[in-house]
Protein backbone atom coordinates (compact mmCIF):
# COMPACT_ATOMS: atom_id res chain seq x y z
CA UNK A 1 0.00 0.00 0.00
CA UNK A 2 1.55 3.29 -1.18
CA UNK A 3 2.48 5.66 1.97
CA UNK A 4 0.69 8.80 3.05
CA UNK A 5 1.00 11.62 1.75
CA UNK A 6 2.65 14.64 3.74
CA UNK A 7 1.34 17.50 2.01
CA UNK A 8 2.37 20.71 3.99
CA UNK A 9 5.29 21.73 7.01
CA UNK A 10 3.22 22.61 10.39
CA UNK A 11 2.84 25.43 11.29
CA UNK A 12 4.97 24.43 14.53
CA UNK A 13 7.60 22.92 13.09
CA UNK A 14 8.06 25.67 10.39
CA UNK A 15 8.54 27.65 13.90
CA UNK A 16 11.15 25.80 15.24
CA UNK A 17 12.96 26.01 11.85
CA UNK A 18 12.62 29.61 11.41
CA UNK A 19 13.87 30.19 15.50
CA UNK A 20 16.76 27.40 14.73
CA UNK A 21 17.58 29.45 11.37
CA UNK A 22 18.08 32.75 13.60
CA UNK A 23 21.63 31.11 14.91
CA UNK A 24 23.07 30.82 11.06
CA UNK A 25 25.39 33.43 10.44
CA UNK A 26 25.21 35.56 7.01
CA UNK A 27 28.79 33.64 6.77
CA UNK A 28 26.96 30.91 5.38
CA UNK A 29 25.66 33.08 2.73
CA UNK A 30 22.11 33.36 3.86
CA UNK A 31 20.81 36.29 6.08
CA UNK A 32 19.38 35.67 9.29
CA UNK A 33 15.02 34.74 9.72
CA UNK A 34 13.07 36.45 11.87
CA UNK A 35 10.11 34.51 13.18
CA UNK A 36 7.05 35.01 10.65
CA UNK A 37 9.50 38.21 8.51
CA UNK A 38 8.59 40.12 12.03
CA UNK A 39 11.21 42.10 13.62
CA UNK A 40 12.85 40.94 17.17
CA UNK A 41 11.29 41.86 20.02
CA UNK A 42 13.11 42.55 23.39
CA UNK A 43 13.46 39.54 25.25
CA UNK A 44 12.22 39.66 29.52
CA UNK A 45 15.00 38.75 31.64
CA UNK A 46 18.07 40.06 32.82
CA UNK A 47 21.60 40.54 30.86
CA UNK A 48 24.75 38.76 31.98
CA UNK A 49 25.97 41.76 33.31
CA UNK A 50 23.08 42.15 35.09
CA UNK A 51 23.26 38.31 36.68
CA UNK A 52 27.05 39.44 37.39
CA UNK A 53 26.44 42.63 39.69
CA UNK A 54 23.57 40.20 41.81
CA UNK A 55 26.19 37.87 42.11
CA UNK A 56 28.74 40.05 42.95
CA UNK A 57 26.86 41.81 45.97
CA UNK A 58 25.38 37.92 46.77
CA UNK A 59 28.01 35.38 46.04
CA UNK A 60 29.07 33.56 49.56
CA UNK A 61 32.34 32.44 48.04
CA UNK A 62 33.21 35.96 46.79
CA UNK A 63 31.98 37.61 50.28
CA UNK A 64 34.62 35.35 51.75
CA UNK A 65 37.68 35.48 49.51
CA UNK A 66 37.32 38.92 50.51
CA UNK A 67 37.36 39.04 53.65
CA UNK A 68 40.60 36.46 53.61
CA UNK A 69 42.22 39.06 51.80
CA UNK A 70 41.61 41.82 54.66
CA UNK A 71 42.73 39.43 57.07
CA UNK A 72 46.24 38.62 54.75
CA UNK A 73 46.83 42.13 54.28
CA UNK A 74 47.21 42.34 58.02
CA UNK A 75 50.19 40.63 57.96
CA UNK A 76 52.11 43.82 56.99
CA UNK A 77 51.76 45.65 60.08
CA UNK A 78 51.90 42.57 61.66
CA UNK A 79 55.16 41.74 60.65
CA UNK A 80 56.47 45.57 60.88
CA UNK A 81 55.84 45.21 64.77
CA UNK A 82 58.06 43.12 65.54
CA UNK A 83 60.82 45.49 64.46
CA UNK A 84 59.43 48.49 66.68
CA UNK A 85 59.72 48.96 70.86
CA UNK A 86 57.34 47.49 72.60
CA UNK A 87 56.21 49.40 76.08
CA UNK A 88 54.22 47.72 78.92
CA UNK A 89 53.18 49.18 82.53
CA UNK A 90 52.77 46.98 85.02
CA UNK A 91 51.24 47.62 88.20
CA UNK A 92 52.69 46.29 91.85
CA UNK A 93 50.31 46.38 94.72
CA UNK A 94 50.56 44.15 98.25
CA UNK A 95 48.18 44.36 101.12
CA UNK A 96 49.79 42.63 104.35
CA UNK A 97 47.01 43.07 107.06
CA UNK A 98 49.54 40.87 109.75
CA UNK A 99 52.75 39.81 110.25
CA UNK A 100 54.15 37.90 112.80
CA UNK A 101 58.04 38.26 113.80
CA UNK A 102 59.96 36.82 116.77
CA UNK A 103 63.08 38.67 117.90
CA UNK A 104 65.49 36.96 120.26
CA UNK A 105 67.75 39.19 122.57
CA UNK A 106 69.97 38.32 125.12
CA UNK A 107 68.62 38.12 128.40
CA UNK A 108 65.39 40.20 127.49
CA UNK A 109 61.96 38.15 126.59
CA UNK A 110 61.29 37.65 123.00
CA UNK A 111 58.42 39.82 121.81
CA UNK A 112 55.94 39.34 118.74
CA UNK A 113 56.00 42.36 116.29
CA UNK A 114 52.96 42.75 114.48
CA UNK A 115 52.75 44.56 111.01
CA UNK A 116 50.13 45.92 109.00
CA UNK A 117 51.60 47.49 105.59
CA UNK A 118 50.12 48.84 102.36
CA UNK A 119 52.62 48.88 99.11
CA UNK A 120 51.27 49.71 96.00
CA UNK A 121 53.31 50.97 92.97
CA UNK A 122 53.94 50.94 89.03
CA UNK A 123 57.26 50.18 86.57
CA UNK A 124 57.32 50.85 82.61
CA UNK A 125 59.17 48.70 80.75
CA UNK A 126 60.67 49.21 77.39
CA UNK A 127 61.72 46.64 75.00
CA UNK A 128 63.31 48.04 71.01
CA UNK A 129 65.14 45.22 69.28
CA UNK A 130 68.58 45.87 67.58
CA UNK A 131 69.53 42.86 66.41
CA UNK A 132 66.83 40.37 65.99
CA UNK A 133 67.28 38.40 61.97
CA UNK A 134 63.97 36.53 62.72
CA UNK A 135 61.99 39.24 63.09
CA UNK A 136 63.72 41.09 60.12
CA UNK A 137 62.84 37.93 58.18
CA UNK A 138 59.59 37.64 59.08
CA UNK A 139 58.94 40.83 58.31
CA UNK A 140 60.00 40.22 54.64
CA UNK A 141 58.10 37.32 54.87
CA UNK A 142 54.74 39.55 55.67
CA UNK A 143 55.73 41.69 52.38
CA UNK A 144 55.17 38.12 50.47
CA UNK A 145 52.05 37.26 52.49
CA UNK A 146 50.53 40.06 51.22
CA UNK A 147 50.94 39.50 47.67
CA UNK A 148 49.73 35.97 47.75
CA UNK A 149 46.67 37.48 49.49
CA UNK A 150 46.01 39.49 46.45
CA UNK A 151 46.68 37.14 44.06
CA UNK A 152 44.28 34.69 45.44
CA UNK A 153 41.49 37.36 45.56
CA UNK A 154 42.37 38.25 41.87
CA UNK A 155 41.81 34.48 41.98
CA UNK A 156 38.26 34.55 43.35
CA UNK A 157 37.39 37.42 41.15
CA UNK A 158 38.13 35.59 37.91
CA UNK A 159 36.37 32.30 39.57
CA UNK A 160 33.30 34.20 39.74
CA UNK A 161 32.79 35.66 36.56
CA UNK A 162 33.68 32.42 35.38
CA UNK A 163 30.72 30.64 37.57
CA UNK A 164 28.15 33.46 36.35
CA UNK A 165 28.66 32.64 32.75
CA UNK A 166 28.62 29.09 33.16
CA UNK A 167 25.67 28.85 35.11
CA UNK A 168 24.15 31.71 33.07
CA UNK A 169 24.66 30.04 29.72
CA UNK A 170 23.87 26.10 31.21
CA UNK A 171 20.44 28.01 31.94
CA UNK A 172 20.42 29.38 28.56
CA UNK A 173 21.61 25.76 26.60
CA UNK A 174 18.68 24.39 28.93
CA UNK A 175 15.91 26.83 27.95
CA UNK A 176 17.09 26.18 24.56
CA UNK A 177 16.50 21.91 24.83
CA UNK A 178 13.22 22.82 26.34
CA UNK A 179 11.75 24.90 23.36
CA UNK A 180 13.23 21.86 21.02
CA UNK A 181 11.96 19.22 22.74
CA UNK A 182 8.36 21.13 23.05
CA UNK A 183 8.63 21.91 18.76
CA UNK A 184 9.58 18.72 18.03
CA UNK A 185 6.89 17.25 20.14
CA UNK A 186 4.19 19.49 18.84
CA UNK A 187 5.55 18.59 15.60
CA UNK A 188 5.49 14.98 16.13
CA UNK A 189 2.10 14.87 17.53
CA UNK A 190 0.47 16.52 14.36
CA UNK A 191 2.65 13.75 12.41
CA UNK A 192 0.72 10.95 14.94
CA UNK A 193 -2.62 12.46 13.92
CA UNK A 194 -2.08 12.30 10.27
CA UNK A 195 -1.11 9.16 10.47
CA UNK A 196 -3.66 7.90 12.03
CA UNK A 197 -6.32 9.34 10.19
CA UNK A 198 -4.30 8.00 6.94
CA UNK A 199 -4.98 4.29 8.77
CA UNK A 200 -8.16 5.04 9.12
CA UNK A 201 -9.10 5.83 5.38
CA UNK A 202 -6.62 2.95 4.17
CA UNK A 203 -4.23 5.05 2.87
CA UNK A 204 -1.40 4.01 5.28
CA UNK A 205 0.03 1.16 7.31
CA UNK A 206 -0.34 0.66 10.68
CA UNK A 207 3.35 0.94 10.87
CA UNK A 208 3.55 4.59 10.28
CA UNK A 209 1.58 5.19 13.20
CA UNK A 210 3.10 2.92 16.04
CA UNK A 211 6.48 5.00 14.55
CA UNK A 212 5.17 7.88 15.15
CA UNK A 213 3.46 6.67 18.47
CA UNK A 214 6.73 5.42 19.53
CA UNK A 215 8.81 9.02 18.20
CA UNK A 216 6.06 11.22 20.34
CA UNK A 217 6.41 8.75 23.36
CA UNK A 218 10.03 9.47 23.45
CA UNK A 219 9.83 13.08 23.08
CA UNK A 220 7.26 13.17 25.62
CA UNK A 221 9.64 11.71 28.20
CA UNK A 222 12.32 14.25 26.85
CA UNK A 223 10.23 16.91 27.64
CA UNK A 224 10.32 16.15 31.03
CA UNK A 225 13.58 15.92 31.07
CA UNK A 226 14.55 18.97 30.09
CA UNK A 227 12.14 21.10 31.72
CA UNK A 228 13.67 19.47 35.51
CA UNK A 229 17.26 20.78 33.54
CA UNK A 230 15.95 24.22 33.23
CA UNK A 231 14.68 24.37 37.10
CA UNK A 232 17.69 22.80 38.11
CA UNK A 233 20.09 25.22 36.16
CA UNK A 234 17.65 28.45 37.73
CA UNK A 235 18.71 27.04 41.01
CA UNK A 236 21.96 26.91 40.38
CA UNK A 237 22.37 30.85 38.84
CA UNK A 238 19.87 31.40 42.20
CA UNK A 239 22.57 29.87 44.51
CA UNK A 240 25.27 32.51 42.64
CA UNK A 241 23.21 35.69 42.19
CA UNK A 242 20.35 35.18 45.05
CA UNK A 243 17.68 35.63 42.68
CA UNK A 244 15.15 33.55 40.36
CA UNK A 245 15.41 34.19 37.11
CA UNK A 246 12.51 32.89 35.06
CA UNK A 247 14.33 33.65 31.82
CA UNK A 248 17.80 35.12 30.60
CA UNK A 249 18.32 37.05 27.68
CA UNK A 250 19.72 34.69 24.29
CA UNK A 251 22.61 35.68 21.89
CA UNK A 252 21.79 37.75 19.06
CA UNK A 253 21.24 35.88 16.03
CA UNK A 254 24.79 36.06 13.40
CA UNK A 255 27.47 36.52 16.83
CA UNK A 256 30.76 36.09 15.46
CA UNK A 257 33.08 34.64 17.43
CA UNK A 258 36.70 36.13 17.18
CA UNK A 259 39.40 33.87 17.39
CA UNK A 260 41.80 34.31 20.39
CA UNK A 261 43.83 37.58 20.61
CA UNK A 262 47.08 36.98 20.78
CA UNK A 263 46.98 34.68 18.04
CA UNK A 264 49.78 32.35 18.78
CA UNK A 265 49.23 29.17 21.35
CA UNK A 266 52.91 30.39 22.76
CA UNK A 267 51.83 33.60 23.58
CA UNK A 268 49.17 32.36 25.48
CA UNK A 269 51.24 29.74 27.62
CA UNK A 270 53.77 32.97 28.62
CA UNK A 271 51.44 34.97 30.05
CA UNK A 272 49.66 31.89 32.04
CA UNK A 273 52.76 30.79 32.88
CA UNK A 274 54.04 34.23 34.27
CA UNK A 275 51.08 36.25 35.39
CA UNK A 276 48.45 33.88 36.10
CA UNK A 277 46.96 34.17 39.58
CA UNK A 278 47.89 30.65 40.80
CA UNK A 279 50.99 31.12 39.48
CA UNK A 280 51.46 34.61 41.04
CA UNK A 281 50.16 32.85 44.24
CA UNK A 282 52.69 30.14 44.45
CA UNK A 283 55.44 32.35 43.72
CA UNK A 284 54.82 34.18 46.43
CA UNK A 285 54.37 30.59 49.25
CA UNK A 286 57.81 29.98 47.43
CA UNK A 287 59.38 32.66 49.17
CA UNK A 288 57.60 32.54 51.52
CA UNK A 289 59.21 29.09 52.37
CA UNK A 290 62.64 30.46 51.34
CA UNK A 291 62.43 33.15 53.86
CA UNK A 292 61.32 30.71 56.60
CA UNK A 293 64.26 28.27 55.68
CA UNK A 294 66.59 31.16 56.27
CA UNK A 295 64.55 32.25 59.48
CA UNK A 296 64.74 28.95 61.29
CA UNK A 297 68.59 29.14 60.40
CA UNK A 298 68.64 32.56 62.09
CA UNK A 299 67.03 30.84 65.25
CA UNK A 300 70.93 30.10 66.30
CA UNK A 301 72.21 33.98 66.59
CA UNK A 302 72.60 35.91 69.18
CA UNK A 303 70.06 38.45 69.51
CA UNK A 304 70.25 41.71 70.91
CA UNK A 305 67.97 44.27 72.66
CA UNK A 306 67.82 47.95 74.37
CA UNK A 307 65.54 47.36 77.85
CA UNK A 308 64.94 49.88 79.89
CA UNK A 309 62.67 50.40 83.30
CA UNK A 310 61.01 53.46 85.13
CA UNK A 311 59.18 52.54 88.34
CA UNK A 312 58.50 53.74 91.66
CA UNK A 313 56.82 51.59 94.88
CA UNK A 314 55.45 53.46 98.08
CA UNK A 315 54.51 51.46 101.36
CA UNK A 316 52.66 52.58 104.30
CA UNK A 317 52.13 50.96 107.39
CA UNK A 318 53.25 49.91 111.34
CA UNK A 319 54.20 47.78 113.32
CA UNK A 320 53.20 47.39 117.31
CA UNK A 321 56.81 48.28 118.41
CA UNK A 322 57.36 51.19 115.91
CA UNK A 323 55.75 54.18 114.88
CA UNK A 324 53.38 54.15 111.57
CA UNK A 325 55.12 56.17 108.23
CA UNK A 326 55.62 55.45 104.72
CA UNK A 327 58.51 54.64 102.21
CA UNK A 328 58.98 55.42 98.50
CA UNK A 329 61.09 54.25 96.33
CA UNK A 330 61.42 54.69 92.47
CA UNK A 331 64.14 53.10 90.25
CA UNK A 332 64.83 53.62 86.72
CA UNK A 333 67.48 51.66 84.36
CA UNK A 334 68.46 51.71 80.96
CA UNK A 335 70.93 48.73 79.18
CA UNK A 336 71.82 45.99 76.33
CA UNK A 337 69.89 43.17 76.41
CA UNK A 338 72.35 39.88 74.76
CA UNK A 339 71.04 36.80 74.16
CA UNK A 340 73.13 33.76 72.72
CA UNK A 341 71.23 30.27 72.18
CA UNK A 342 73.41 27.55 73.38
CA UNK A 343 71.41 24.38 73.83
CA UNK A 344 67.75 23.82 73.08
CA UNK A 345 67.62 20.06 72.98
CA UNK A 346 68.10 19.99 69.15
CA UNK A 347 64.88 21.70 68.69
CA UNK A 348 66.53 24.40 66.52
CA UNK A 349 68.66 22.11 64.15
CA UNK A 350 65.18 19.93 63.70
CA UNK A 351 62.96 23.10 62.91
CA UNK A 352 65.71 24.39 60.10
CA UNK A 353 65.69 20.59 58.42
CA UNK A 354 62.27 20.97 58.40
CA UNK A 355 61.55 24.07 56.64
CA UNK A 356 64.58 23.56 54.51
CA UNK A 357 62.31 20.85 53.30
CA UNK A 358 59.64 22.65 53.23
CA UNK A 359 61.26 25.25 51.21
CA UNK A 360 61.86 22.24 48.60
CA UNK A 361 58.48 21.32 48.48
CA UNK A 362 57.15 24.37 47.36
CA UNK A 363 59.68 24.53 44.73
CA UNK A 364 58.28 21.71 43.11
CA UNK A 365 54.60 22.85 43.68
CA UNK A 366 56.10 26.19 42.11
CA UNK A 367 57.08 23.92 38.90
CA UNK A 368 53.58 22.23 38.97
CA UNK A 369 51.75 24.87 38.95
CA UNK A 370 53.67 26.67 36.27
CA UNK A 371 53.27 23.57 34.19
CA UNK A 372 49.44 22.95 34.68
CA UNK A 373 48.72 26.35 33.85
CA UNK A 374 50.76 25.74 30.76
CA UNK A 375 48.78 23.12 29.72
CA UNK A 376 45.50 24.77 30.70
CA UNK A 377 46.48 27.59 28.09
CA UNK A 378 47.17 24.91 25.27
CA UNK A 379 43.58 23.28 25.97
CA UNK A 380 41.50 26.27 25.99
CA UNK A 381 43.34 27.51 22.98
CA UNK A 382 42.64 24.66 21.09
CA UNK A 383 39.10 24.49 22.04
CA UNK A 384 38.75 27.96 21.25
CA UNK A 385 40.38 27.68 17.94
CA UNK A 386 38.68 24.50 16.98
CA UNK A 387 35.68 25.41 18.61
CA UNK A 388 35.38 27.97 16.04
CA UNK A 389 35.53 26.05 13.31
CA UNK A 390 33.05 23.62 14.77
CA UNK A 391 31.05 25.98 15.24
CA UNK A 392 30.62 27.00 11.14
CA UNK A 393 30.70 23.35 9.86
CA UNK A 394 27.88 23.30 12.88
CA UNK A 395 26.27 25.71 10.60
CA UNK A 396 26.47 24.59 7.14
CA UNK A 397 24.97 21.08 9.08
CA UNK A 398 22.08 22.62 10.18
CA UNK A 399 21.30 23.72 6.50
CA UNK A 400 22.01 20.90 4.95
CA UNK A 401 19.94 18.86 7.84
CA UNK A 402 17.19 21.08 7.17
CA UNK A 403 17.66 20.09 3.42
CA UNK A 404 17.71 16.25 4.22
CA UNK A 405 14.19 16.65 5.82
CA UNK A 406 12.93 18.97 2.74
CA UNK A 407 14.27 15.87 0.66
CA UNK A 408 12.87 13.19 2.64
CA UNK A 409 9.07 14.80 2.93
CA UNK A 410 9.20 15.52 -0.49
CA UNK A 411 10.12 11.70 -1.19
CA UNK A 412 7.27 10.67 1.45
CA UNK A 413 4.83 12.28 -0.78
CA UNK A 414 5.62 10.78 -3.78
CA UNK A 415 6.23 7.19 -2.20
CA UNK A 416 9.77 7.19 -2.20
CA UNK A 417 10.35 7.47 1.46
CA UNK A 418 8.19 6.51 4.72
CA UNK A 419 7.54 7.79 7.22
CA UNK A 420 10.29 6.88 10.05
CA UNK A 421 12.52 8.49 7.11
CA UNK A 422 10.63 11.71 7.68
CA UNK A 423 11.03 11.48 11.61
CA UNK A 424 14.29 10.60 11.67
CA UNK A 425 15.72 13.36 9.63
CA UNK A 426 13.72 15.88 11.64
CA UNK A 427 15.13 14.37 14.61
CA UNK A 428 18.56 15.12 13.08
CA UNK A 429 17.65 18.74 12.48
CA UNK A 430 17.01 18.90 16.22
CA UNK A 431 19.76 17.22 17.01
CA UNK A 432 22.28 19.27 15.08
CA UNK A 433 20.48 22.77 15.83
CA UNK A 434 20.54 21.81 19.96
CA UNK A 435 24.57 20.70 19.06
CA UNK A 436 25.09 24.29 17.47
CA UNK A 437 23.58 26.12 20.13
CA UNK A 438 25.78 24.69 22.85
CA UNK A 439 28.99 24.55 20.67
CA UNK A 440 28.16 28.60 20.64
CA UNK A 441 28.11 28.37 24.48
CA UNK A 442 31.10 26.28 24.87
CA UNK A 443 33.09 28.67 22.96
CA UNK A 444 32.56 31.49 24.92
CA UNK A 445 33.34 29.61 28.08
CA UNK A 446 36.40 28.45 26.49
CA UNK A 447 37.43 31.72 25.72
CA UNK A 448 37.01 33.40 29.23
CA UNK A 449 38.49 30.16 30.76
CA UNK A 450 41.87 31.51 28.60
CA UNK A 451 41.62 34.56 29.68
CA UNK A 452 41.02 33.22 33.04
CA UNK A 453 44.44 31.06 32.78
CA UNK A 454 46.53 33.69 31.72
CA UNK A 455 45.52 35.99 34.18
CA UNK A 456 43.67 38.49 31.92
CA UNK A 457 39.71 38.03 32.30
CA UNK A 458 38.05 40.88 33.58
CA UNK A 459 34.41 42.35 33.95
CA UNK A 460 35.13 44.31 30.61
CA UNK A 461 35.31 40.74 28.99
CA UNK A 462 31.51 40.30 30.38
CA UNK A 463 30.67 43.73 28.90
CA UNK A 464 31.63 42.34 25.70
CA UNK A 465 29.39 39.12 25.49
CA UNK A 466 26.91 41.30 26.92
CA UNK A 467 26.21 43.78 23.75
CA UNK A 468 25.82 40.06 21.85
CA UNK A 469 23.18 39.08 23.90
CA UNK A 470 19.36 39.76 22.99
CA UNK A 471 18.04 43.61 23.84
Amino acid sequence: MRATRLTRVTPLLRAALVVLALFAPAAVGQQPLRTFGQSAQPVAGPNLLQVYQDAKSYDAQYAAARNALQAGLEKLPQGRALLLPTIELNSIGTNVTKSNAEINFRNVPTPTIQRDVHSFGYQLRLSQPVFRMQSVLQFDQAEYQVKQAEATFGQAGQDLILRVAQAYFDLLAAQDNLTLVKAQKASIAEQLAQAKRNFEVGTATITDTHEAQARFDLVGAQEIVADNAVETKQRELQQIAGKLYPAVKPLRPGVKHEPPNPARMQDWVELAENQGFPVLAQDAVTEVAALESRRAAAAHLPTLDVVGSYGTTSATGSTVIATSGSTKITSGSLGLQLGVPIYSGGSLSSKEREAAALYEKAKQEQKNVRRSQALAARQNYLLVVNGISTIAALEQAVISSRSAYESNKLGYEVGVRINIDVLNAEQQVFNTSRDLLLARYGTIMNHLKLKAVAGSLREEDLEVINRALEP
